[in-house]
């Protein structure tokens, strides 16, 4: 249940490569690094822990999938309890035989697994070949106790907030941000794994101003991650980026950013950005972590 009328969120952004467990460890160690920041709500990037792989259709693919309930997701809930943090998980999940999904786990501060949202959306284009691998979530899944839920969208009452959880080409279609927010949740959270080119940043650039519009006809806060620029091409790169956000209020208004540098393990120098929340009904700034 939320008990706190502020909270502060943390996003983690990188490349991976080819070495699932050694993404997973990159991972939790990022989000170490978040629960320092003072983070309590952390969301990591759409399948987080492989390279986006639907760019081209191999059947291979599949044996990244595992059970929602698998090693991945039991690592990351004792790193919940450990760290009394609250972690949404997307990972490709073999949900039964033949059936795979692009699915976010939510995991309350407590290590308790609350559930999985589903990827409702799934696009089918160039690079994109998403409809191969992935089956559209749950429409069926209505209110689970606490948790309220239609047409397949849900929300979440963990120790922090009432959090909505949406997937990457969710953002596309306002009835998702739209149901959600009416479901009851504070803040939106859009893991993603949208990529483009050094050439090109068009896509970068749509795709913020559909989350702008999103945070405005919802009126929520709107928080999105993605891995590194040049992830859809499966770079090897260790570059990563994180944030840090203190929220108060819901408005996705008033908000001011500033950066700072640090280096990577491996010297190459990394950003990432705070920003800082403020209230629109009581203009109060909340407590910022210091860097």
């Amino acid at each position: 249940m939320a008990t706190s009328p502020s909270f502060t969120v943390g996003i983690i952004q990188e490349s991976v490569t080819t070495d699932v467990t050694k993404n997973v460890d990159r991972a939790e160690a990022r989000i170490r690094e978040a629960a320092e920041q003072g983070a309590q709500i952390v969301c990591l990037q759409e399948l987080f822990n492989a390279p986006y792989f639907c760019k081209s259709q191999k059947h291979e693919r599949f044996d990244l999938a595992e059970s929602i309930d698998g090693p991945t997701i039991e690592r990351m809930q004792k790193l919940a309890r450990e760290l009394e943090m609250v972690i949404i998980v997307p990972i490709f999940e073999r949900q039964a035989a033949g059936v795979y999904r692009n699915s976010a786990a939510v995991i309350d501060a407590d290590g308790t697994f609350l559930g999985a949202y589903r990827k409702m959306h799934i696009p089918d284009d160039p690079l994109f070949n998403e409809k191969f691998y992935f089956t559209p979530g749950d429409s069926h899944i209505a209110d689970d106790g606490d948790h309220k839920g239609a047409s397949g969208f849900r929300v979440w009452k963990t120790r922090y907030a009432d959090i909505g959880v949406l997937i990457c080409w969710d953002q596309w279609y306002p009835e998702a941000a739209r149901i959600t927010s009416l479901l009851g949740a504070e803040i939106l959270f859009y893991p993603t794994a949208i990529g483009w080119t050094r050439r090109s940043t068009r896509g970068a650039r749509h795709s913020a101003r559909t989350r702008s519009r999103m945070a405005s006809t919802s009126r929520r806060r709107i928080v999105s991650d993605t891995k590194t620029s040049r992830a859809q091409m499966e770079s090897s790169s260790s570059d990563t980026r994180s944030s840090v956000i203190p929220s108060a209020g819901s408005s996705p208004r008033r908000e001011r950013s500033r950066q700072y540098s640090s280096r990577s393990a491996t010297g190459r120098s990394s950003r990432a950005r705070a920003a800082i929340g403020r209230s629109c009904e009581t203009g109060a700034s909340t407590r910022t972590p210091r860097f």
